[in-house]
């Protein structure tokens, strides 16, 4: 259970934030790890000493080297131990090495793969373009499913009623046929128009164009665009800490507007939080692959292929 996902990137923490630390404890897939800033670089290893099992976490970060907090053992970048304190004089054998799992560093973020990554990290389209600001907003907490999460995130027919006054409106809750294209795993569903009284925060409503994009089995993306031109994407990923635990961690892009960085995290911390009650009553609690266990409309169309890729891939960690 979770194998493929073993080789899928998940994000794990701010850059800024491990920096700034020295240590950061995170779960992953229900493996204990700790982003850390030695050397001249981000790595993330297993929350482990080798020495007697305690956290290293709870350590610190001295003169480049993770300190055990336990009995003082000294790890090296690459999570070598380079020095045991009750042993001055003793080299510590090759074997007293820190499991270090494969990490990268993109949009501000550091990610691991805790096997040999088989996937490209997902793409974000506005990253560095000309015109975009982006804003990090979250992580949000969701005692839920990470699919459950990725799956909420790629339904627009709840606008209306789950963001009533924000995102939809209870008046306009026809959603348009639209067509879906599934090019390996990646799902694209274009051209899904609604009516938004505050589609960004600024209080202005108006119609928008939806894409959606399913970018891998827990990342995705959506750009909304008015008639004016005016973009706003977001695009996210999920860390799916335990079966029934998720972060959500949402970046916003926008090519228009005077709202601050405050302002955008305070309009999406409010409708996260219209959403994770809804998402954390769910059930089952694990997202169902078969499409026969619950009833699908045209609009849900695009839930039907995340659900089909997801059985395609074999993803079995907070699936049914």
């Amino acid at each position: 259970m979770g194998e493929v996902l073993y080789h899928h990137w998940h994000p794990v923490a701010m850059s800024a934030a491990v920096r700034e630390k020295g240590l950061l404890a995170a779960r992953v897939l229900g493996e204990e790890v700790v982003a850390v800033a030695v050397g001249e670089g981000l790595e993330v290893w297993q929350d482990l000493c080798i020495h007697r099992g305690a956290r290293l976490s709870l350590g610190r970060v001295q003169n480049g080297e993770v300190i055990c907090p336990y009995h003082g053992w000294a790890y090296a970048a690459g999570g070598r131990c380079v020095r045991f304190p009750a042993h001055a004089g003793q080299t510590p054998p090759a074997k007293a090495q820190a499991r270090v799992y494969p990490s990268r560093e993109a949009y501000g973020m550091l990610w691991v793969a805790l096997a040999e990554p088989q996937a490209s990290l997902p793409p974000f389209y506005e990253w560095g373009q000309p015109g975009f600001r982006t804003v990090m907003c979250g992580p949000y907490a969701f005692r839920a499913s990470a699919p459950r999460v990725v799956e909420n995130f790629l339904d627009v027919a709840h606008f209306p009623f789950v963001h009533a006054g924000f995102l939809g409106d209870p008046a306009y809750p026809e959603i348009p046929d639209y067509e879906v294209e599934v090019l390996g795993e990646r799902i694209v569903a274009r051209d899904i128009r609604v009516y938004q009284p505050n589609p960004d925060g600024t209080g202005v409503g108006r119609y928008v164009r939806y894409t959606y994009e399913v970018l891998g089995p827990l990342a995705a993306y959506f750009r909304k665009q008015d008639e004016e031109g005016r973009v706003l994407a977001i695009f996210m990923a999920v860390t799916p800490r335990s079966e029934l635990e998720s972060l959500g961690w949402f970046y916003v892009a926008m090519n228009y507007g005077d709202l601050s960085d405050e302002e955008i995290r305070a309009f999406q911390d409010q409708v996260a939080a219209q959403d994770i009650p809804i998402v954390e009553s769910q059930r089952p609690e694990r997202l169902p692959l078969d499409l026969q266990a619950e009833l699908h409309l045209k609009s849900d169309r695009v839930a039907i292929a995340y659900r089909s890729l997801l059985r395609r891939l074999g993803v079995g960690f907070g699936t049914a």
